[in-house]
Formats: structure tokens, sequence, C-alpha cells
């Protein structure tokens, strides 16, 4: 994959001419972990992961919390700014789908698709083999992050619905309840614009010769089977052994 024609392609159509440092790190972190976790994906899973990752991030390509929107400077505030921003927009029902506060105890959403719940930190850390339950913080390294929007998709671990469940393109036409979307969040009215960024990265894949890498099965070794052990002669007993050894003498004596 040509990498340098990848960043030229975005740049122009999806950040107005202007790519930071940050962002063209963040993406290479995505596409790094692609290539190690699954380096046979189609293209539009890749192009579905990065959409979707630019939408939850606000274009920033870095793992955020929760709370964090494209005009804020600070991507990592301190937890408790965190927890006081929800509380307020409970309080004033900006947020109608939560019934109980989940962020009191610091477990609001962290990453490049945030997470949130005590029991979604646990279940993705153990199937990364991550204690993302002991250090909450794990889920903003980079690399981490990266891992858990990947495989979150390709497992289904958001919301149930997996990159495997769509075909794309034509998905990104279906009305809400069949839309790809549905792989990280539930019906919030952002199809169409995640559905746009899913076309500009596909496009740019596509400007880079993406090809998925054929996996190739490492044949098991050849089945050798064990040599047979020798059989053995059997021991003579004690009754004939003692036989022999007489004989033996008397034989000895009338040869002398």
């Amino acid at each position: 994959m040509n990498r340098t024609g990848f960043f030229e392609a975005i740049r122009k159509s999806l950040f107005g001419g202007h790519l930071t440092q940050s962002e063209v790190d963040g993406i290479n972190v995505i596409l790094d972990q692609w290539r190690d976790l699954y380096p046979d994906a189609p293209a539009h899973w890749i192009a579905n992961s990065l959409a979707q990752i630019h939408h939850e991030t606000g274009g920033r390509m870095v793992p955020i919390k929760e709370t964090v929107q494209a005009y804020h400077k600070d991507a990592n505030p301190h937890d408790i700014t965190v927890e006081s921003r929800l509380d307020a927009a409970f309080a004033k029902g900006q947020l109608p789908w939560v019934r109980t506060p989940y962020w009191r105890d610091g477990w609001f959403g962290r990453g490049l698709i945030q997470i949130t719940h005590r029991d979604n930190y646990a279940r993705l850390g153990r199937r990364l083999g991550v204690d993302l339950v002991g250090n909450r913080n794990l889920a903003l390294d980079p690399v981490v992050s990266a891992q858990i929007a990947i495989v979150g998709m390709v497992d289904g671990l958001f919301t149930g619905k997996r990159l495997a469940d769509y075909h794309f393109p034509a998905a990104l036409e279906e009305p809400e309840k069949s839309n790809p979307r549905r792989i990280v969040n539930g019906k919030d009215g952002k199809d169409m614009t995640v559905a746009a960024l899913h076309r500009r990265y596909f496009e740019a894949l596509q400007r880079a010769a993406y090809e998925p890498r054929k996996v190739v099965a490492v044949p098991p070794p050849p089945d050798i089977p064990k040599p047979e052990p020798k059989p053995q002669q059997p021991a003579a007993s004690g009754l004939f052994a003692a036989l022999v050894k007489i004989i033996a003498a008397l034989f000895e004596r009338k040869t002398r």
C-alpha cells in the first residue's frame, strides 16, 4: 500500500488540504493495526473503521475522552471535568437514553471508538489480553485504542453488529435498521455522515493501491509414526538359571 498516495488523497478530500502530524500519526497506527491483526481485511472494512473513528473523534484521529468535541483544544481533559460535563448534561435532560449515570466511578467513554461501562471495559480487556479494568486509561493508548476499535468492529463487541454482517458498498445506502453505522452506535442520525466519510477513505485506499494480503496457512508437521519397541527376550526363571549354572560347573570339572 502506498501510504504517501493515501495521505495525499485524504488531505484534500477529508482534511481541507492540511493534515497535522497528530492526525497522520493516529491514522498510521490504525493502518498498522489492520495490517498486523487482519492483513487480509477488505478495503471497505478499513474504510468503514476510519470513517467511524473520524466521526467519533471529530476528525482528530486520536483517542479522546467522552464529552470532547471538535472545537475543544484539549482531547484529554481531567476525569473530573468529564464527569462534571456529563452530570450537567444529565441534569438538563440531554441524555434521555441514560437511566443511571455510569460515569461517576470513572467508567465514561475513552478511545477512538469510546467504550463506556465497566462491563464493556472488562469484555474488551479480556478479548485483547489487556487489563482495562485495572487501568482504564489504557483505552487512550494509541495502539490499544486502535485494537479496541478494529477488533470491536470485526467481532461485534460494541453493539453485536459486525463488519462481516454488511455487504459494502451497498450497505451504505441501507435504512437505519440495516446501516453499518449500527456496528458502533444506535440510531443517532449520522448514517449518511459516516457513509460519506467511508466513500472518501475507500477512494483513498484505492488510490494507494491497497490489496488484502493472502494469509497462507502453515501446514501442520507430518505425522511420523513412532518406531515400534523391539520385543524383549523373556528373562530366564530363577530355577532354570540355577540348573544352567550347575551343568556348566560339572562340564568344567570333567574337562580338567
